[in-house]
Parts: C-alpha cells; sequence; structure tokens
C-alpha cells in the first residue's frame, strides 16, 4: 500500500500518514509501519506527535526553522577561511598550509578542519562555487613586450593577402608540424573500440632507429581551403621545405592558378622557412626562376605562430583525425593524413618524400655573394620583439619580385 501512495505524498504527508497507521493499529504499530513503510522507528514516534500540533501554513512541508542549519550558518568564519586558503598571497597569510601544495577540495577540507573550521570535501565544493570558484588551466596569453606598431604588421599581411586574392594570385601558409616517432606509440587521444580492448603500445617513447621519425610539413592554400603535406624521412630543413612547395605546386598549384604569375608564402618568423635562413631564400630563388613566378614571403613575427592558418587550419584538423592511432608506419602517417577533413570542406593530399637532406647546408656556406646575386629585393627591418637597435630582422621578397612594396609585416 505504502509503495504505491508514496509517489503522490510530500515528505511530511508521508510522516503522518504513517504516524495515523501506527495510532491506529495500537501496540506494536510503529514497528510494523516502520518495516512496510521503508521509515525509521524515531521518524515515525516523531510524527505520531505531530499529528496532535496545529497544522503548518499552506506550501510548508517542515515549521520554519526546522532542519539543519547550512555549514555557513553553522560556522559564520568558514567562508573567509577557505577564501584565505585558495588565494594566500592576495587574501590570506603567504605561510598558509596550501601555499606550496595541489588545492584539492579534500587538502582543502583537511586545512579547514585542522584550523577549527570542520568541513567536507563536498562541502568545500559548493562553497568554492559560491564564492565565483571554479577548476581552470593556465591560459597562454601573456606574450611579453609587444612593439608599438603590432597591429601594422597584421594589417599589412592581411593586405597582402587579400590583394593576391583579388587578383586571382594563390596565397599559402607553409609551415613544419611536429616530428612524430614511427611505431607502436601513444598518440594523444581517444577512439572508440570494444570495451575494455585498449591498442597496446611501447611504456616508453625510445626512439626506433630503423624506423625513425615522420616530419609532416604543409602547405595550406587559403583560396581552396585544401592542405598539402609532404612527409619527410630524413631531416626538416629549408631544402626540404621548398620541395614541398615544387611538389605541392606541381601537383596542385600550376593546376589550379594556371595564369597566375604571382605566389604569396605567409611563413613563421624561425624554422625552415625562417627569415635568416639563407637556403630557404636561395632555394626559393631557384623554385621561382625554375616555374617562371614571383614568390613573394611574408614571415610573421618572432612570438606569432598560431596566427599562421597552417596551425589552425590544417594542423589541429590532422591531430583531430589520427587521435589515439598509433603512427606505425610513414605511410599509415601518409594515409592519415591524406583522409583528412572537417565540415568546413577542407581536404588534404599527402605524399611521402624520402628524399636526402643534409643538415649541414648551413647560412656560412650560403655567401653573402652568392645572396646579392639573386633575383630578388631584400630588405632589413627592426625585430619588433627587441629593444630599437639591439637586432635586425630581415623579410625577402623573392626572386624575380617585380612590385616595388617590400613584403614587411612591419612596413
Amino acid at each position: 500500500m505504502f509503495s504505491s501512495l508514496w509517489p503522490h505524498l510530500n515528505e511530511r504527508d508521508r510522516r503522518l500518514v504513517a504516524a495515523a497507521c501506527a495510532r491506529a493499529m495500537g501496540r506494536g504499530g510503529v514497528s510494523t509501519v516502520s518495516r512496510s513503510a521503508g521509515l525509521s522507528r524515531p521518524t515515525i514516534i516523531k510524527a505520531v506527535s505531530e499529528l496532535d500540533e496545529e497544522p503548518l501554513p499552506p506550501g510548508r512541508v517542515r515549521r520554519e526553522g526546522a532542519g539543519r542549519r547550512s555549514a555557513t550558518e553553522a560556522d559564520p568564519g568558514l567562508e573567509r577561511a577557505l577564501d584565505a586558503l585558495v588565494e594566500p598571497d592576495s587574501r590570506g597569510d603567504p605561510e598558509s598550509p596550501l601555499r606550496w601544495t595541489v588545492k584539492s577540495t579534500r587538502q582543502l577540507a583537511s586545512a579547514l578542519s585542522g584550523a577549527g573550521h570542520p568541513a567536507s570535501p563536498s562541502t568545500v565544493r559548493a562553497l568554492l562555487y559560491q564564492l565565483g570558484y571554479s577548476l581552470q588551466s593556465n591560459a597562454k596569453v601573456l606574450e611579453g613586450a609587444q612593439h608599438p606598431d603590432r597591429n601594422a604588421q597584421f594589417g599589412y599581411i592581411n593586405e597582402q593577402v587579400r590583394r593576391h586574392l583579388r587578383r586571382g594570385e594563390p596565397v599559402v601558409s607553409v609551415d613544419a608540424k611536429k616530428k612524430e616517432l614511427i611505431g607502436s606509440y601513444k598518440n594523444a587521444g581517444a577512439e572508440w573500440r570494444p570495451a575494455k580492448a585498449p591498442r597496446k603500445v611501447n611504456t616508453y617513447d625510445f626512439i626506433d632507429k630503423e624506423a625513425g621519425k615522420a616530419i609532416p610539413y604543409g602547405v595550406y592554400d587559403v583560396k581552396l581551403n585544401r592542405g598539402f603535406v609532404s612527409v619527410g624521412t630524413d631531416a626538416n630543413t629549408a631544402a626540404f621545405a621548398v620541395a614541398t612547395l615544387r611538389s605541392w605546386w606541381a601537383v596542385e598549384g600550376a593546376r589550379a592558378y594556371a595564369k597566375a604569375r604571382r605566389l604569396l608564402i605567409c611563413a613563421d618568423a624561425g624554422g625552415s622557412n625562417g627569415y635568416r635562413v639563407r637556403l630557404w631564400k636561395t632555394e626559393l630563388a631557384r623554385f621561382a626562376d625554375e616555374e617562371g613566378i614571383s614568390v613573394t614571403v611574408c614571415h610573421f613575427p618572432p612570438g606569432t605562430s598560431k596566427w599562421n592558418k597552417v596551425e589552425h587550419r590544417l594542423f589541429s584538423a590532422i591531430s583531430t583525425n589520427w587521435k589515439g592511432q598509433p603512427l606505425t608506419s610513414h605511410e599509415v602517417v601518409v594515409n592519415l593524413i591524406g583522409a583528412t577533413t572537417n565540415r568546413g570542406g577542407l581536404t588534404v593530399t599527402a605524399q611521402l618524400d624520402r628524399g636526402s637532406y643534409p643538415t649541414k647546408i648551413v647560412n656560412v656556406q650560403v655567401s653573402a655573394s652568392s645572396m646579392s646575386r639573386l633575383n630578388g629585393e631584400q630588405r632589413i627591418w627592426p625585430d619588433v620583439n627587441r629593444p630599437t637597435g639591439t637586432s635586425r630582422q630581415t623579410t625577402t621578397c623573392s626572386p624575380s619580385m617585380s612590385c616595388t612594396s617590400p613584403c614587411c609585416p612591419w612596413r
């Protein structure tokens, strides 16, 4: 009877019904109703006395002031003590017991209890939310000193991109992705698999010298939303970077932009395509002369690689596509990259490049005299991340360049 009746009654009505039944049954009624209704004997005994009290106002289940007091009512100093533990530098004692330890709810509850403010971890969690706290990771937003013309730098790059796109000329963003170990190594992320049957991979990430590494270098076509990635097996050098550009132009660029005579490349300030890498400039000169096109390179200021479109338009999609997949061979890497797509319509072409790219060809071996003979224009501009006069940064307008504007983001 009670089980079918309880869903229709509130807390007080259940107690009163159980008490009325127990009183009607007489001796032993409390124990009998307790077993049948699932209520404790003290609850029923207390409810029997409530039968003789004045009815409560409509809508109330308990008398005003009844029930357990909240933790902050029982201990008015609890919130202030908790706030001081969470932020000891600004609100509390710098010598707080949790100054140099993890601030978990269990640790906070233990520290509060030791200071005379007993509280459970669940109470601490609820109070933290009431005080406006939440679990947050570090935010990577501090970039150090910024040049006063920083916005103008990016504005110049954007204008160069818009100008080339209006003329129907290709604009690509290039960079090298993180090198990946080849073999049965853990790859970040998770995939759907039968329960309790994860892929088994190596415990330690010691490189397999025979399998080596995969070195993806990407070319992202801004207009067509297409990616082209060469997966190298040797080294990430300027020669490898330009070889990827050559392959992209031969496979896709020349066909998609048959009438174009200019190419704009947006690149980071460092790495194999860095603004100071002479081999990058000489290889670009050779590429431009071979194809008969003018190549312009716009380097992003140092420390701003996250704004390079290849990072968040291509590489992020690749990382999402192969999450949880061990990269067991170079062919697996190529296939996973080539199958990458997203809801924005991205398509990717991937190829394996087993060419040799020696790392000993340094700037010293590419002489200043050979640089001066390049059919192009080079201009030097202040390094925006250092005080004036302490460093100089070169941005290159590469071979066969016929325009008079320097490709410089801080012109």
